[in-house]
């Protein structure tokens, strides 16, 4: 079973990204991607990257981040 973690500091979501962790994302308490990586972020924004050419942008403000370790 997979252990989820929340990603909700700046620090978490670099750790996230320094370490090329799988990430699910979570809006309007429905999961929109799953196993996309952290490529940047900023106060209101994170960039995720799911597949070589498929880069998305989610709000901060709508929107949970999870680290995935199974």
């Amino acid at each position: 079973m997979p252990i989820n973690r929340p990603l909700f500091t700046d620090s978490e979501l670099q750790e996230a990204m320094d370490r090329k962790l799988h990430v699910r994302v979570f809006e309007n308490d429905h999961m929109v991607v799953s196993k996309a990586t952290v490529v940047r972020f900023t106060d209101s924004d994170v960039v995720m990257q799911s597949r070589v050419s498929d880069l998305a942008y989610y709000s901060r403000r709508s929107c949970q981040f999870f680290e995935v370790r199974s």
